[in-house]
């Protein structure tokens, strides 16, 4: 049996040598279909890799507690977008005896806003914080100072500038002592003094700083955005908590549920009006959306696959027909109707293994210089490999069986007549 299968492998080389254009025309479907589904695949993977990678540098013991959803009648809103959560209430988190197993707290008030230094302008996000943001996510001051108590306090017109914007705004001028001006809706333009500039940090799930302008909270909430909610209240977008360990992240967890049910007047079986994340619930929420993404953009890939695969049915069926009375010969010298239903099948899966191994090739190949061009990250893993080559090789078993069938029914005496 290995004998016979070695020897149709060989006659199936020997076929598509002899009409190289044709076959290389026909396994360019398989080769573009595998290449996609690895480079796809493994576009999915990079990105999932590379935001678990910004989860875990903010740090394990990092909650964020944020506004709940809003309700429009029955239609829930997204969360964060209700005004539920108010600088009270950091102030109420920071008391070590409300939440004594938190190591800092920062509370945060942050819109998008145009920003304006001569001729450069750019949207970016405007963020109000406290000395205490430094300290919880990790920053350095390249030039300059961050916010100050008494920043916040007096509602100082300062702003630090994250790496990107400096660049942008100023290129190779040291900003420190430059004004720029933040164009807002029916306030016309605040201007701002720079006082810092931050080290460039990369990429973080919940915004990279190097995208951001910082000032100190009051003076967002006061003089740039409207800061206030119906009742008088100053509100925060959100409040970054550090647990004291690793280990207390979830006695923070519950600390924070019971300490804002207490505030908001919730009782434990009512839904809450705010929601703490963690760690682990980003990592799964990342991983949730980067597996859609990335069966998604495999099925796409699919599709090429099957494309792929129709073209070798139908080739294969041209080549039935053209070997019609060589076929009609093998039966005449005593081939059976499974050497030759082996025979045709193997030149099928022939095929395509050879169009599945080329586009492994180039997908890998693909995937490297998506990976290389920093636009995105790419991991070639070996699963999407194993997963292209299986799908090429059942798309040879698949697309090769029904030609390879034909084959075999053939009558010998109508086969060998046949012109």
């Amino acid at each position: 049996m290995l004998w016979d299968i070695l020897e149709n492998i060989r006659v199936a080389l020997d076929g598509l040598l002899s009409n190289k254009l044709r076959s290389g025309l026909t396994m360019l479907g398989v080769i573009i279909g595998v290449a996609a589904v690895i480079a796809l695949l493994s576009i999915g993977a990079g990105a999932q890799a590379s935001i678990t990678n910004q989860i875990n540098s903010a740090g394990t013991n990092l909650l964020f507690v944020m506004p709940g959803a809003p309700r429009n009648g029955n239609v829930r809103g997204a969360f964060g977008g209700a005004v539920t959560l108010t600088y009270k209430d950091a102030q109420a988190i920071a008391d070590p005896a409300n939440v004594p197993d938190a190591k800092s707290v920062a509370p945060e008030f942050s819109r998008n806003a145009q920003v304006i230094f001569s001729h450069a302008n750019l949207n970016t996000s405007i963020k109000g914080v406290t000395d205490s943001y430094q300290a919880v996510f990790g920053l350095q001051v390249e030039q300059g100072r961050f916010v100050t108590p008494k920043d916040v306090s007096t509602r100082s017109t300062i702003a630090i500038l994250g790496s990107q914007v400096a660049q942008d705004l100023f290129g190779d001028v040291n900003p420190v002592g430059q004004k720029i001006k933040v164009s807002l809706p029916k306030k016309g333009h605040v201007s701002l003094t720079i006082v810092g500039v931050l080290a460039k940090k990369g990429n973080a799930l919940m915004g990279s700083p190097d995208d951001a302008v910082f000032v100190p909270i009051s003076t967002a909430q006061w003089k740039l955005f409207p800061g206030h909610n119906p009742r008088g209240d100053l509100l925060v977008s959100r409040v970054n908590v550090m647990a004291a360990s690793k280990e207390k992240t979830d006695a923070v967890a519950g600390e924070l549920d019971a300490l804002l049910r207490a505030r908001h007047n919730l009782a434990p079986d009512v839904e809450a009006d705010f929601r703490v994340l963690n760690q682990a619930d980003l990592l799964n929420m990342a991983t949730q959306v980067t597996g859609t993404l990335t069966v998604f953009l495999g099925a796409i890939a699919g599709i090429a696959l099957l494309v792929g695969g129709i073209g070798i049915m139908n080739i294969m069926l041209v080549s039935v027909t053209e070997r019609t009375r060589e076929i009609g010969v093998r039966k005449a010298v005593g081939a059976l109707t499974s050497d030759i239903l082996l025979q045709f099948l193997m030149e099928a899966v022939v095929l395509s293994l050879l169009g599945g191994l080329i586009g492994i090739l180039l997908g890998v190949v693909l995937a490297k210089l998506v990976d290389l061009s920093g636009t995105m990250s790419a991991v070639v893993t070996p699963t999407s490999i194993l997963l292209a080559v299986g799908f090429s090789l059942a798309v040879g078993l698949f697309f090769g069986i029904y030609p390879a069938k034909q084959a075999a029914q053939l009558n010998p005496i109508d086969a060998l007549r046949y012109e």
